[in-house]
């Protein structure tokens, strides 16, 4: 009976044995495996493929000109040609800029979209909102865009691109910003980024470097001399200790690396005021003092220096009437001291602007 059942056992393993094997040499099984490791295959690399981008290589626009001795935008140019990239001249408008994006498009994305504009805090973007139109604040650009004078950006970045402003002090102007942001919107956002830094071309020591910047005002023509100007601005900025502010006034260019110097600039305010449609009566001003007595009287004009941020005693006001319009000017000069940013360690280099760096730009 033992031996049957051993029997039994020994022709049962047999048939299955062959079963397999006959399953395994079956072509139709074959080809079903086969067709389901390749339908995964090919869903892998369409997946692949759909994530996939292939991005233009980064392009620079030189949106102004030198004017008298100024070199700023030729420095400039000549930086990011020597990088190989390329440069876009004559577009002084963001119309412009959008409007050549959108020409010159193809299938392939922007990486990187740079825009010079020589600019500061005080005096905002040289760069225009359309053509011939007015210079670029968080007011006339939302006016523009509202109006839908300015043309819209067509799908050529992703949420990856990045949209340099190489205009000093622009982060800081929040409202701005978040305008120019909406001026790119696209179906994907890409990143606008600037630096809180000055931003210097064609500089002694390199070619392109970043300078953290003071400023001290007074009254144009009426300065108050370095001495008092150089206690002023120490009293200021108390917390910087490596500058020695009265030779940094005294300094125009970078003499050795990360020496501090200054700048000049000026900023102008003019106000119209018509009193031939009106029952208020023109003032009548016989000195300076009364002038800023009168305009320290209308919110709506302290509204405009405290924008600005300096103090109304920092500008020298004058004031004309013609028939029945009074015209107020008033000019403050700017004096901004540039120190330089440098490694804090091995040799005496200027820190490589890089806007990847988060401590150098920010992005927003």
């Amino acid at each position: 009976m033992e031996t049957l059942s051993k029997k039994l056992i020994m022709v049962a393993s047999v048939i299955c044995a062959l079963t397999l094997c006959l399953r395994c040499d079956n072509p139709k099984a074959k080809k079903k495996n086969q067709t389901k490791v390749v339908a995964k295959n090919i869903s892998a690399e369409t997946k692949t493929k759909e994530k996939a981008v292939t991005y233009r290589k980064p392009i620079v626009f030189i949106a102004g000109f030198d004017k008298g001795n100024e070199t700023f935008y030729t420095a400039a140019r000549n930086y990011f040609k020597e990088k190989g990239l390329q440069v876009i001249d004559g577009q002084y408008s963001l119309e412009e800029i959008i409007t050549w994006l959108n020409g010159n498009a193809n299938q392939n994305l922007y990486s990187e979209i740079h825009i010079v504009n020589k600019s500061n805090p005080y005096k905002g973007m040289n760069l225009e909102t359309v053509i011939r139109g007015e210079k670029i604040t968080a007011e006339t650009l939302r006016k523009t865009i509202t109006q839908g004078t300015l043309p819209k950006l067509k799908n050529v970045v992703n949420n990856n691109s990045k949209i340099v402003f190489h205009a000093s002090g622009l982060i800081e102007n929040t409202d701005l910003i978040q305008t120019l942001k909406d001026a790119f919107h696209t179906k994907e956002m890409p990143k606008v980024i600037a630096s809180p830094y000055h931003t210097i071309f064609g500089g002694k020591f390199s070619n392109h470097y970043l300078a953290k910047p003071f400023y001290v005002f007074y009254p144009t023509a009426n300065s108050p001399g370095k001495m008092d100007l150089s206690k002023e601005i120490a009293k200021k900025y108390p917390e910087e200790k490596e500058i020695d502010w009265y030779d940094a006034l005294n300094n125009e260019e970078e003499r050795y690396v990360g020496e501090a110097y200054t700048t000049q600039f000026s900023i102008p305010v003019v106000w119209k005021f018509d009193f031939f449609n009106t029952d208020n009566e023109m003032p009548k001003f016989t000195m300076q003092e009364e002038v800023m007595d009168w305009i320290e009287t209308h919110s709506e004009l302290m509204a405009e220096l405290n924008k600005l941020n300096i103090s109304i005693e920092k500008f020298r006001w004058n004031w004309s009437v013609k028939n029945n319009t009074l015209v107020i000017r008033g000019r403050t000069t700017g004096l901004c001291v540039l120190k330089p940013l440098i490694k804090p360690y091995g040799d005496l280099k200027h820190i490589e602007p890089d806007t990847s760096n988060k401590r150098l730009y920010a992005m927003k």
